[in-house]
C-alpha cells in the first residue's frame, strides 16, 4: 500500500524506535522525538490511520501501539530499496569467493558464519540446488582404507563427496576421463537420472562398479537436506529485563534444534529475493521472525540462507549483510 511521506516517515521510525527499546508507540512520544511542529491530535490520526492499513496494532484501548507483521514486512521493504555497502563486509564475502580451492559446500558454510556473526544473530543456510550445477570436470581420487575422494568441478564451484572403493589408482583415473567427457556440460541431477550412463558401462567393464558405487553415493548426498546451521548467536537475544526475549530465545532454539521444521520454515519462504516471515505465518514462529534470501552463483541458485531472530529484530544490519551476499555472488562470473 502506498503511503503518503507523513506516514512513510512516521511508520519507519517508530518502527526503528521499537526495534531500540520496545516501547509501545504513542503520539506524543513521535512529537517529542520525530515531528515536534505537529499536533498529537494530528499524529494521533496518522498513527489510527496506520493501525486501520494495518501496520500497527494497540495492545490496550488507551495505551500505545507496535508494529505488526506487515508493518515490519514494510520495513524491511523499504531498506531493501537504497541501502549503502559496508566496505568492510563486502571484502570478507569477496574473500570467501576469490578462494577457488574451497568447495562450494565450504563457501556456503563461510558465507552462513560470516552473516551469524555480522548479524549476530542464528543463521540457517540450507544447499538444495546441488542437482542442478552444471559440470566441468569430474576426479576420482583414490584414499586409504578402501575409501575415495570424489571431486566435481562445477560453473558455480567445487562438490565434495566420498565413496567406498577398492579400485586402483588406474581405474579411478579412467572413470574420471570417462565420467568428464560422458558430462561435461550437464547437470549433475542429469548424471544421476535415469538409464542414460547405465547403457553406456557395457563397454567400460572395467570400472562399472566403481561407477555405480559413485552414483549411489551422488543420489544419497543430493537427496539429503544440507544444512547448516549457526546458532551460536542465539543466547544474543537474551535481555534479562525482557521475560518475552526468553520466551522468545526458547522457540529459537527449539526450531535450531529440530532440522525438519527449520528446513520446512526457511524453503517454504524460497523465492528470487529476500522474504521476511513473521509471527504466526508459521506456527512455531509466533513472536519471532525468519528473513531469508537465494543464494545464486554464476546463475544457478544452489542454496537458501535464512537468519532467524525476534520480531523486534535488527532488520536493516541484517537486510544489508543479505543484500551484499546476494549481490556480490550475482557478480560473479
Amino acid at each position: 500500500m502506498k503511503l503518503s511521506e507523513r506516514k512513510h516517515f512516521i511508520l519507519c521510525s517508530v518502527i526503528e524506535d521499537y526495534i531500540k527499546d520496545a516501547a509501545p508507540i504513542t503520539s506524543s512520544g513521535v512529537q517529542d522525538k520525530h515531528i515536534p511542529k505537529v499536533s498529537t491530535a494530528t499524529l494521533r490520526n496518522e498513527l489510527n490511520a496506520l493501525e486501520s492499513m494495518g501496520y500497527l496494532k494497540q495492545l490496550h484501548t488507551s495505551g500505545g501501539r507496535i508494529p505488526t507483521p506487515e508493518g515490519y514486512k514494510y520495513y524491511v521493504s523499504t531498506l531493501l530499496e537504497d541501502f549503502e555497502v559496508s566496505e568492510d563486509k563486502l571484502k570478507k564475502v569477496q574473500s570467501l569467493l576469490d578462494n577457488e580451492t574451497s568447495s562450494l559446500t565450504q563457501i556456503l558454510s563461510g558465507i552462513a558464519e560470516l552473516i551469524s556473526k555480522t548479524t549476530n544473530y542464528p543463521t540457517v543456510m540450507i544447499a538444495n540446488g546441488y542437482d542442478k550445477l552444471i559440470i566441468e570436470e569430474v576426479k576420482i581420487i583414490p584414499l586409504i582404507d578402501n575409501e575415495a575422494l570424489v571431486l566435481f568441478r562445477t560453473h558455480s564451484g567445487i562438490v565434495k563427496n566420498s565413496m567406498q572403493t577398492n579400485a586402483s589408482e588406474k581405474v579411478c583415473d579412467d572413470a574420471s576421463i570417462f565420467l568428464t567427457r560422458k558430462f561435461a556440460g550437464k547437470t549433475i541431477g542429469e548424471m544421476l537420472e535415469g538409464d542414460t550412463l547405465s547403457k553406456s558401462l557395457g563397454e567400460v567393464q572395467t570400472f562399472k562398479s566403481l561407477v555405480n558405487s559413485l552414483l549411489e553415493s551422488m543420489r544419497k548426498f543430493i537427496s539429503k537436506t544440507n544444512i547448516d546451521v549457526r546458532g551460536e548467536s542465539a543466547v544474543n537475544i537474551l535481555n534479562e529485563n525482557e521475560q518475552k526475549s526468553v520466551k522468545q530465545t526458547k522457540k529459537i532454539l527449539t526450531l535450531l534444534g529440530n532440522k525438519e521444521e527449520l528446513a520446512n520454515a526457511v524453503e517454504s519462504t524460497t523465492t528470487d529475493n529476500i522474504t521476511v516471515k513473521i509471527g504466526g505465518e508459521h506456527e512455531k514462529m509466533e513472536g519471532c521472525a525468519l528473513i531469508t534470501a537465494p543464494i545464486v552463483i554464476k546463475g544457478t541458485p544452489v542454496a537458501s540462507i535464512a537468519v532467524l531472530g525476534p520480531d523486534r529484530m535488527d532488520y536493516a544490519n541484517i537486510a544489508q549483510a543479505l543484500k551484499i551476499v546476494m549481490n556480490e555472488l550475482n557478480k560473479t562470473k
